[in-house]
């Protein structure tokens, strides 16, 4: 996969895949707010990853996902100021089976980005000259 980041102006940074492209910018005074900061969206892909298999889960099951919801909470190492926690609260309505309530955590934990961040990947950053076209 391959994504292409341009800068659309000010503290914007704006990452175009697909049909698709997500806006980042960053709080006043830096930036204007105009969108989530690239932190933010970060994050948010944790949970929102987490969903898409609860849902999922639920779905394959024909159980309802009216009333459940992941509540996200982060905790901060306060000497790096790193998030070193991440919790997910998957919360189900009283009339959520409860058979089922340990089989949404693991479909929770098959989360990708989850996964990714337990085994990262190798970064390499480098730089490349090229002509743009006129």
């Amino acid at each position: 996969m391959e994504m292409i980041i341009d800068f659309p102006g000010g503290a914007r940074v704006d990452a175009h895949f697909g049909p698709f492209t997500v806006a980042t910018d960053q709080a006043p005074p830096m930036g204007q707010g105009s969108a989530p900061a690239p932190f933010a969206l970060f994050l948010a892909s944790i949970g929102t990853c987490a969903g898409i298999y609860v849902a999922s889960f639920c779905t394959k099951r024909g159980i309802s996902t009216d009333g459940v919801r992941i509540v996200q909470r982060l905790q901060s190492d306060p000497a790096t100021h790193m998030v070193d926690k991440v919790t997910l609260e998957i919360q189900v309505p009283p009339d959520f089976p409860e058979k089922y309530h340990k089989a949404l955590i693991r479909a929770a934990d098959q989360c990708a980005v989850k996964k990714h961040l337990e085994n990262p990947p190798t970064f390499e950053v480098l730089t490349q000259t090229v002509e743009m076209a006129g």
